[in-house]
């Protein structure tokens, strides 16, 4: 059983990470299914964190109360010896991986704990048989999907057999089929009785799983619902609280504005990195423009190369013929703007105003923190962009994609992380961005976000967009079917 006896914890002014708890008090018993929601700031990670110790033995600040795991003080006892009861998995997988192949990964927490060969041998055979990992063994960790990547993260936690699970928004940067998957291994983790602790945005996946929701607020325990109080509960009550969809089924499609169809050509677009085969080969082809499009497809079907090659940061590739005028990689790079999945590669400067102000061909502070302001940030502007949290520098991100003015805008993931406020108002800054002339391209494994402003689709598998369609009734099927199956079989 876990016992958070009247925990409150503040991290240290200097530490980047907000979201500490007050006076937070709950049971949870054995084998029971929690998930931990609310939105971002809220205590969610805090909560995880504090049962997995990683508070106060890792991250430092006040703490007052205390939290008991099987009967244990995780405040006195040693980080290993919580980590032989507690699994974690975190956000971004590859933040736990210490060795470069799958195999030594799984392995490494029991050789870590000094457990004898022949019982870390017949544990590694079971977890594969579990996990259905033989296509996975002996690969390059670096070479794997991100959802591919979430299955080692989960079985190197699984084969050491701890009582409690902890996940800290597991299904982020996942595309449909690897939420699917991720859904099974919860599934599997419950059938075994273990205690799971999942702390989310996203909610759909979960539905029939949880046993119990704690929805958190300002760092304490609004509500604490039962599986069937939060079924009952209707999407306007659960988006009133900030919280994502709970049946995707429910969604409803955007209100499309009237407004011409224009397209630009895509020609001869084939590209492969390096002695590698090719990733991307798409003959000639038209794509909408001045619309906000959706790109979709699982992990690894070449979303992200086409967006590199569109926008000139690759240079051997394609060419783009847009109302007469043929773009090659060069001219492209002072057209387009592409806003990276992995936002600290784009975060160079000392605050978030400065980050804005070196975007804009002459600086100005008025308009900046007018971007700032309707991105919930100018509150933010002095901060080191660095200091903020993950969704905090998306917007960050975003903010110098609209102080650019540049004709043609990419997004990597730009929700990714993100709670259903945050979401709406990316939604909302897309919007005004298509508004102004400007093409929007995102690529995304949100539904919600998609619903809320996309107008087309593209959908990319292996290399190749197999399918274009607007969001009419038969595209909404379409979307539909993609997300709730779990995208195209892999």
């Amino acid at each position: 059983m876990i016992k958070i006896d009247h925990i409150s914890f503040s991290y240290g002014e200097e530490n980047e990470n907000t979201g500490g708890v007050r006076d937070i008090d709950l049971n949870i018993e054995d084998g029971q299914f929690v998930v931990l929601c609310g939105e971002s700031g809220c205590g969610k990670t805090t909560v995880t964190r504090l049962i997995n110790g990683l508070i106060p033995h890792y991250y430092e600040g006040k703490m007052t109360g205390e939290v008991w795991v099987n009967g244990a003080k995780v405040s006195e006892q040693p980080l290993y010896d919580t980590a032989a009861v507690v699994g974690s998995v975190f956000q971004n997988p590859r933040s736990q991986f210490f060795n470069v192949d799958t195999t030594s990964e799984i392995t490494f927490g029991c050789e870590n704990l000094g457990q004898p060969e022949k019982d870390i041998r017949e544990r590694l055979a079971k977890t594969v048989r579990d996990f259905r990992l033989e296509k996975l063994m002996d690969r390059n960790i670096f070479h794997l999907s991100g959802g591919e990547k979430q299955k080692i993260a989960c079985a190197g936690v699984s084969i050491m057999e701890p009582d409690v699970l902890v996940m800290d928004e597991p299904s982020s940067n996942l595309d449909a089929a690897s939420i699917l998957d991720l859904r099974k291994i919860l599934a599997f983790w419950k059938s075994q009785g273990k205690t799971i602790i999942v702390s989310e945005h996203r909610l759909y996946y979960l539905r029939g799983l949880a046993d119990r929701f704690i929805y958190l607020a300002d760092g304490q325990v609004s509500h604490d619902y039962s599986a069937a109080e939060f079924e009952q509960l209707t999407e306007q009550q659960r988006s009133d609280m900030g919280l994502r969809t709970f049946a995707l089924e429910r969604l409803l499609p955007p209100v499309l504005p009237q407004q011409e169809k224009t397209a630009l050509a895509l020609r001869n677009f084939h590209f492969a990195y390096k002695n590698e085969p090719e990733t991307l080969h798409i003959m000639d082809c038209e794509i909408p423009t001045n619309r906000i499009v959706g790109i979709i497809g699982n992990n690894g079907a070449g979303k992200s190369t086409f967006s590199r090659c569109f926008c000139g940061l690759e240079k051997r590739c394609g060419e783009i013929v847009w109302n007469g005028k043929k773009y090659r990689p060069k001219d492209r790079l002072n057209t387009c703007y592409m806003v990276m999945q992995e936002v600290n590669h784009q975060l160079f400067t000392e605050s978030v105003l400065d980050e804005v102000l070196i975007s804009m061909e002459e600086a100005n502070q008025k308009r900046a923190e007018e971007i700032l302001s309707r991105l919930d940030l100018l509150d933010f502007k002095d901060r080191h962009p660095m200091s903020l949290s993950g969704g905090q520098k998306q917007r960050v991100a975003i903010a110098s994609v609209i102080a650019s003015k540049r004709s043609i805008l990419f997004f990597d993931e730009p929700t990714s992380g993100l709670d259903y406020r945050h979401m709406k108002e990316v939604a909302n800054v897309l919007r005004q961005v298509r508004d102004a002339g400007i093409t929007v391209y995102v690529i995304t494994h949100d539904l919600e976000l998609i619903l809320d402003c996309c107008t087309d689709i593209i959908h990319f598998e292996d290399g190749s967009i197999i399918d274009q369609y607007g969001m009419d009734e038969d595209g909404l099927r379409k979307i539909r079917e993609y997300f709730i199956k779990g995208g195209s079989e892999k």
